[in-house]
Formats: C-alpha cells, structure tokens, sequence
C-alpha cells in the first residue's frame, strides 16, 4: 500500500546577501613593473601583512591613460603577496575588458571624487550631508581578552571596544569606531562601510595598518614622539589619516 508523506528536510542551502572587508587597489600608473617593485618594497618587512585578503582594483586614476595594464601580471604580482584579486572598477571599456579577460569581475562604479568647490558655501553643504548619512549604530561590540596574531574581529553595525591587548598580526574591523584599552599593535580598520566620521583611539598607538573609510596608512617609520606608544586618536582629513596625542 502506498503511502504518501509530506517532506520535512531542509534545503541544501541558503541564499543570503554577505559584506565583507576589500582591500582596495588604486592604480596611479599603468606601467605594471613600477607597481611590482613598489609593492615588494612596502613589504619586504612584512612578507605576511596581508593574509589571503580580497582585492579589488580600481581604474579610477587611470583610466585615461593611453597605455595597456598587463593585468596578467598585476593580478600574479598581488597574489604572491597573499591576496586575492577579485574585481576591478572605474576603467575604461578597453581596461575593463582586459581584466575581466584574466578573470576579474566588474564591480560597481565607486563614488565620484569630489574636489574642492571654489565657493566656501558649496563646502559647507557637502559636510552637512556627510554628517547626515551614517545610520545610528547598534550597542558595541565588546572584546575583553587579547587578540593574538592571525586572528580577527568585525563589529557589525557598530562600534568596537578592545579591553586588551591587539598583537602584531591580529586585526580589529569594525562599521563604526574601534576603541583599544591597551596596546594596538595590529591592524585596525574603522568604518568599514565607508562611515568617514568613525574614529580609532588606543591608549598605546602602535599600530602595523590604521584605515578609515577604505583609506590606508601603513606604519612603515617610526610614529611621531607625541603618539608612539602612547594614548592617540586616528581620524581622517579628506583622503589623509592623521594621527593625534589624546
């Protein structure tokens, strides 16, 4: 006799949207070879900051350019420097079309740079929009034990607060602010999102990589006697971080 039942199994997967942290790429010349050398000169103290990240590389500065990007090599160069080149924005239709023919994947358009307006009003107008479009964030999230290297930390939707140690080698992320009660000897990338008013303090400033809003420092000298291991704040100045005693 046959008998019928009704299926209760679960489906095999899931479907859901996913954000995660990119390094961005932003060429300023064409010519490959000058960004391979640059590149194994940034790192050839540090042969392991960068650990199998997502790169995207953007065209933006570029894209005018006559001459062609070996993307063959670019995206070879950057994968023996632990990363993993994904995508690529803001060329032309012939860069575009190059790299999408090594594998690449075009992604959206990033927002237009705008520079200084020649009237102070044009200014003040562009400020008071920046101010107005980070969302209220969610209760922080909280870290009381010390991150070693090799491990990370995102806050979602929120602020960061560190109540130990954060190693060499370790990094925190966070949408909103990062605050660390101790030394900062990692990585730390606040508004993750692009929230460019978020703000990274530490009671010990010794960090490897400090970025807001997508835009990197890495620590490649000695900091200034004023912050170096000592309690300072990180903001960002229209593309520049600066860095300040608290």
């Amino acid at each position: 006799m046959a008998v019928e039942t009704t299926s209760t199994a679960r489906p095999s997967f899931d479907l859901k949207s996913a954000q995660l942290p990119v390094v961005a790429v932003a060429l300023r010349d064409t010519d490959v070879r000058v960004l391979v050398a640059d590149l194994a000169q940034r790192l050839a103290d540090d042969p392991d900051f960068f650990d199998n990240d997502p790169v995207l590389i953007d065209l933006a500065h570029v894209r005018e350019a006559g001459q062609e990007i070996d993307f063959a090599v670019l995206v070879e160069a950057l994968r023996q420097h632990r990363t993993l080149p994904v995508a690529v924005r803001g060329g032309n239709a012939a860069q575009m079309a190059a790299a999408r023919a090594v594998g690449l994947t075009a992604a959206p358009e990033a927002a237009p740079v705008r520079h200084a307006a020649p009237e102070i009003h044009e200014i003040v107008r562009e400020v008071e929009v920046v101010r107005e479009v980070p969302a209220p964030l969610a209760d922080a999230l909280i870290v009381d034990k010390p991150l070693r290297s090799g491990q990370r930390v995102y806050a979602r939707g929120t602020d960061l607060v560190v109540l130990a140690m954060v190693s060499y080698g370790a990094e925190v992320i966070a949408d909103g602010n990062i605050h660390v009660y101790a030394p900062l000897r990692g990585r730390a990338i606040a508004g993750a999102r692009g929230h460019t008013g978020a703000r990274i303090f530490s009671t010990c400033m010794e960090p490897q990589l400090l970025s807001i809003a997508g835009i990197y420092r890495t620590i490649e000298t000695d900091l200034p006697a004023d912050v170096a291991a000592k309690p300072a704040k990180v903001r960002l100045d229209g593309e520049k971080i600066i860095i300040e005693p608290v």
